[in-house]
């Protein structure tokens, strides 16, 4: 079969000593075969849902086949509600039943959702076996594959169970983009924001300048955004893996966040909206604890607000939120702690008083 040539704009990597691995940046990477001759093993275990499936399964198992790998296809169900026990436990069947040995690779094919889960199943199948990002959102492509954060959700709690594990690589095609909803790609900009918010200014005033590009799909654009958010993400994970310390300031937005997801319903609205929104919430607490001037709120708000994302959360009641963010792996002691901006480009973790917190959820909230 004839395969258009792979057209790759950077390779990165995440430095970690021995387990340190690559990410490769650029288009038609599924159809690269001599790139996915070295996954590890001869039979890859692709984990995919039911969106992604029809429209990249097929390609990469061909490229997969060619590159003399056995294809072992998992199609689990599509939605942040359907990254709990109950598929973690599907892709465990499934390995099982296929009779899947140490030396399998697993590769996971979507967005955070599948990532997260595969990486889970990777962390813990045999007490761990291979596992490759190909992450084809987003979202996914500039955070949620880099850095070995694995988990499946909760109805009390988001991604409070699971594990830190490497992948052996991370393959961003950005072709997948090309097919991905304009929700789906304004939910990844919130985090490219983030990552120019939380640590580089001049990243962030350069979203200021292309965010209309970015969400039009410049192929340039988009492939300058993904590199630096790799950047940004790799440098961080390198210094702090485990989130002792400084990791904890990509969290930015995800305290608000993960309290919205999980108030509202996992998947009533999306992970990058969420956290999009959040961080609009994290500035106006930044602005109350004198931390942030307004005006530098005013051009993140108006930033989110261009990229397509909510920037008014849902009433969920003031003891309502209070009890959702107390189950954060961030807490300590039982007091919530939050990464605020102080100023912009620069970021500080902390707790607030109660009384500065109430003022943001009446004033961020629709009443």
């Amino acid at each position: 079969m004839s395969r258009p040539s792979a057209s790759i704009f950077a390779r990165l990597s995440v430095d970690l000593g021995e387990r340190s691995y690559p990410i490769i940046i650029g288009s038609d990477l599924l159809t690269d075969v001599e790139l996915l001759r070295s996954i590890p093993g001869k039979r890859v275990a692709v984990v995919t849902n039911t969106v992604v499936a029809p429209l990249y399964l097929e390609r990469l198992s061909a490229s997969l086949n060619a590159a003399g790998k056995q294809c072992i296809p998992i199609v689990l169900p599509d939605g942040e509600e359907e990254k709990n026990a109950d598929n973690l436990m599907a892709i465990f069947t499934a390995l099982l039943e296929q009779k899947c040995d140490r030396k399998t690779t697993l590769l996971a094919l979507g967005g955070g959702v599948i990532g997260d889960m595969t990486g889970f199943a990777a962390a813990t199948y045999m007490r761990g076996v291979p596992f490759v990002q190909v992450p084809t959102t987003l979202l996914a492509q500039v955070d949620s594959s880099v850095g070995g954060k694995t988990a499946i959700n909760h109805p009390l709690g988001k991604n409070m169970i699971g594990a830190f594990y490497q992948p052996q690589m991370v393959l961003a095609d950005t072709g997948t983009l090309a097919t991905l909803p304009d929700r789906e790609l304004s939910a990844g900009l919130a985090e490219v924001i983030k990552h120019g918010a939380i640590i580089d200014a001049v990243f962030f005033q350069w979203l200021e300048q292309n965010i209309q590009r970015l969400r039009a799909r410049d192929a340039g654009a988009l492939a300058h955004a993904i590199q630096r958010s790799c950047e940004i993400k790799a440098e961080v994970v390198r210094q702090d893996e485990r989130e002792s310390g400084l990791r904890a300031i990509l969290n930015f937005g995800h305290t608000f966040g993960h309290a919205i997801e999980a108030g509202l319903g996992y998947g009533e609205w999306l992970h990058g909206e969420a956290v999009g929104c959040g961080m609009t919430m994290a500035a106006d607490l930044s602005v109350r604890l004198g931390y942030l001037p307004v005006a530098e709120q005013t051009r993140l708000h108006s930033l989110v607000e261009a990229a397509g994302l909510p920037t008014l959360a849902p009433d969920l009641g003031e003891s309502r939120w209070l009890d959702l963010m107390e189950v954060d792996k961030k807490n300590e002691g039982g007091q919530i702690k939050f990464i605020l901006l102080k100023p912009l480009g620069t970021s500080v973790i902390t707790t607030v008083p109660t009384e500065l917190l109430s003022a943001t959820l009446n004033a961020c909230t629709r009443s």
